[in-house]
């Protein structure tokens, strides 16, 4: 979504890759030794990896509206919402893997409710501020559509819009924005 917005996509070579926490893949091995998407090899040939990481050098490469704000409160406020809605995906992203790669037999019932936990508290924070982001669309932002996008993606019948409606009416008009549109998961 960053790359896009800020009109970088031309200049990033998109690669369909799968992962599995187990089985390695080995050309992402070479990149990145954590073996986890997303990477990015720089022009320069160096990776970087992680969401976090990889946009706040794309932001570095354009001329227009920095989506990290510059230093003081707006930059905090956003860089709090990534980590929140980089949690919230670390949470979803465990959940998926224990309902759709772990043999039945061995699924902790437990594990699972304790990281749906951590997801349903963390849509609450962000439906609790979702009316003061305005028209702002930061780094804080793209991880809230991320979040949304994802959960309708892999866990649809969570229905995380109940008791949210200002976080969903939000994600309703951000879907419809071009980077947003053009990232999401096939259906």
């Amino acid at each position: 979504m960053l790359a896009r917005e800020t009109g970088l996509a031309t200049r990033v070579e998109e690669i369909d890759i799968a992962v599995s926490p187990v089985a390695l893949n080995e050309p992402l091995a070479r990149e990145n030794p954590l073996v986890k998407i997303p990477a990015l090899v720089t022009d320069s040939g160096e990776t970087l990896y992680d969401s976090a990481v990889i946009c706040e050098y794309l932001d570095t490469l354009h001329a227009g509206r920095k989506l990290f704000p510059a230093p003081g409160p707006q930059r905090f406020a956003a860089l709090r919402r990534q980590a929140l809605t980089d949690g919230i995906l670390d949470a979803a992203v465990l959940c998926r893997y224990e309902v759709a790669v772990r043999p039945e037999a061995l699924r902790w019932k437990d594990w699972v409710e304790g990281q749906k936990r951590k997801i349903l508290g963390g849509l609450d924070a962000l439906e609790a501020e979702v009316t003061t982001w305005g028209d702002d669309f930061d780094i804080g932002q793209i991880g809230a559509a991320c979040v949304c996008g994802y959960l309708d993606f892999r866990f649809a019948d969570w229905n995380w819009r109940a008791g949210r409606p200002r976080l969903a009416a939000w994600f309703e008009r951000t879907a419809q924005r071009p980077s947003v549109k053009e990232t999401a998961p096939p259906s």
